[in-house]
């Protein structure tokens, strides 16, 4: 693991801290899901057979006729394509791809306790209060130089995902900077660019608190709810997440009206008016950085 420190010298990236989970029982990650404080961990999967029985070559030879869907950076598009998939490919035609090409091209949120339940017992659930379940088994897949965009997770839960293989490098910013992230209304995306944000289009982003560490293989990552995160895929390669409900009622209510309430309403006006929809959620996410920039606060 490495910190944003040294990763780039032209933004201001702050380290998150690390621990080990067998030095102290995992008193340090309690704390940090009481406290709801991301942290990287780095021998919680030490255990974990996935981490030497998943390698791609092996997952193509014992289940590479699998159809799967792929997607790219066009998921935020608006229009028939707007949070779709853009294909289907056999299992190991994709993972030939993560190994061999540097594109854009990603799995996410593939389930493998129902698509693969074989692999489900590779993966040990921790025991650090949070209710961990094998029937959310959540694995993600890209290629070298692909990138899953800045967002928060729609179920505000908790989230500890851990890199099978592939070195990926992470940034994180809390809940409190939504409306410096230009967070579109009725989403869980922001779109600014985080390797080249224009000042003078998004001129609150300056003032939002950025963290930045690059995960290697067999270490862990805890998310509490709502923390928004980018994940870049610096060489191909999968990780895996589990998810448990927070700890927290307000969580859960959020997450409820997100799924329930904000995602289809979401998706019916990008099906009837698209660009109408999308410039509108822009100007809202505009009007609500420009008051958050009048109000003052973090510089």
């Amino acid at each position: 693991m490495r910190s944003g420190e040294d990763l780039a010298p032209s933004v201001l990236w702050r380290a998150l801290p690390c621990a080990s989970v067998v030095a102290d029982a995992g008193a340090r990650l309690r704390t940090a899901i009481a406290a709801s404080e991301p942290l990287v961990l780095t021998d919680l999967a030490r255990d974990w057979p996935a981490l030497t029985e998943w390698a791609p070559e092996r997952l193509a030879a014992r289940f590479g006729d699998r159809t799967v869907r792929v997607y790219d950076a066009s998921f935020g598009t608006p229009g028939k394509d707007y949070m779709g998939s853009i294909d289907t490919m056999r299992f190991d035609a994709f993972l030939a791809a993560t190994l061999g090409e540097a594109r854009d091209l990603r799995m996410f949120l593939y389930n493998l306790a129902r698509q693969i339940p074989e692999l489900r017992d590779d993966v040990r659930l921790p025991e650090i209060g949070l209710r961990f379940s094998h029937r959310f088994l959540f694995s993600f897949f890209g290629c070298r130089g692909s990138t899953t965009p800045l967002h928060f997770d729609i179920d505000m839960g908790c989230v500890v995902h851990t890199v099978i293989s592939g070195r990926r490098r992470v940034r994180l910013f809390a809940p409190e900077d939504s409306a410096r992230l230009y967070r579109h209304p009725f989403t869980v995306r922001s779109y600014v660019p985080l390797d080249d944000p224009d000042p003078a289009r998004y001129p609150a982003f300056a003032r939002a608190r950025g963290y930045e560490v690059v995960l290697e293989p067999g270490e862990s990552l805890f998310m509490p709810p709502g923390w928004w995160h980018e994940f870049h895929y610096l060489e191909g390669g999968m990780g895996v997440s589990l998810r448990a409900p927070s700890l927290r009622l307000a969580d859960r209510l959020a997450g409820a009206g997100n799924l329930l309430l904000a995602t289809p309403l979401d998706r019916f006006a990008n099906a009837v008016a698209p660009k109408r929809w999308f410039e509108w959620k822009r100007r809202r996410a505009d009007a609500r950085a420009a008051a958050c920039l009048r109000a003052g606060g973090r510089s």
